[in-house]
């Protein structure tokens, strides 16, 4: 069952598109500010996300901006009373797939949830076996033979970017731009970090190694 992420100010829409989604199939969340979505979604797995762009605590926009720093592949869809091009167009350069105005029609919100996730499916590879590992985003789970390694939701995406791309090079800056804010304070310093961090989680693994490119950034390769 597919897991969709709500947010929606208004608690009697955010309460009737629940409820209309899940009777139609969904497993729906939702939320009445972005600060709380962006915090479950932090910890938990979904499969789309649909906002509004006016919110009690900060702008959609900002939100949209947020999910695509830490998951640069799931479908957001804005769901919003905003009807003018400089709202849509601001959205898309934030990293959303869909935009609708209401008042939507629910039945259309359907055949849009739908389209976006057959095409986020198709274009995504959901579970990696290197050897004894396996790399898995639909649970976000990652497990060296029957032992699971804790990983945080950033180091996990960077593993599964590096793992579905084996072979590939990655810049540091090509990781800082997809991984962090773009008003973030974070340096290349900061990948660094991070590739420390995972190779010592991921020192029992002999199937693959992350490997340093000396003046250009990181890539994973088969041993």
């Amino acid at each position: 069952m597919e897991r969709i992420l709500l947010v929606e100010d208004d608690i009697n829409l955010n309460s009737s598109v629940s409820t209309f989604l899940t009777n139609n199939g969904y497993e729906v969340e939702g939320f009445l500010d972005a600060k709380s979505a962006l915090s479950s979604f932090e910890e938990k797995k979904y499969d789309l996300i649909i906002s509004d762009i006016m919110l009690k605590d900060f702008d959609g926009f900002k939100f949209a901006q947020e999910i695509r720093d830490i998951d640069d592949k799931i479908p957001i869809l804005f769901m919003t009373a905003l009807d003018d091009i400089f709202s849509k167009t601001k959205g898309y350069k934030a990293g959303i797939d869909d935009y609708m105005v209401k008042p939507v029609d629910l039945n259309e919100l359907i055949l849009r949830i739908n389209a976006l996730l057959r095409r986020s499916g198709i274009a995504k590879t959901r579970r990696i076996v290197i050897g004894d590992f396996t790399i898995d985003k639909d649970e976000y789970s990652a497990f060296w033979r029957e032992e699971e390694i804790p990983l945080t939701k950033r180091e996990f995406e960077i593993l599964f970017k590096l793992l579905t791309n084996i072979r590939k090079t990655f810049t540091r800056t090509q990781l800082l731009d997809e991984f962090w804010s773009w008003d973030s304070m974070s340096g290349p310093r900061s990948i660094d970090v991070y590739m420390t961090k995972l190779r010592s989680k991921l020192s029992m693994c002999t199937s693959f190694e992350i490997i340093t490119v000396h003046g250009l950034g990181y890539k994973a390769i088969i041993k």
